[in-house]
């Protein structure tokens, strides 16, 4: 099992990003969280298998999404700690 902590930028806030990537990681079976950040970005930590989380990190592009627009998603590898059950979204 491996741990990711992922930014995305563009225009994620406000358009039911967090929602949608919710259900990628129900897609993908990741465990976790996704929360706004405070400037604008969407911060997601995730663990899983390393094939997971590498479906999770491309579904959460929102490709054919009309509304949500990621520009880039910043990938940062880490320790799974495994402390999640389930994903959640943060408030």
């Amino acid at each position: 099992m491996e741990r990711i902590t992922a930014v995305a930028r563009g225009r994620v806030q406000g358009v039911g990003y967090r929602h949608f990537v919710e259900e990628c990681a129900h897609e993908t079976g990741v465990h976790g969280y996704v929360k706004n950040m405070p400037d604008g970005t969407v911060q997601m930590v995730a663990e899983s298998s390393p094939a997971s989380l590498a479906d999770f990190i491309r579904l959460t592009h929102a490709r054919d999404n009309p509304v949500i627009q990621v520009e880039k998603i910043a990938v940062t590898p880490g320790q799974a700690t495994g402390e999640f059950h389930g994903f959640r979204v943060e408030w």
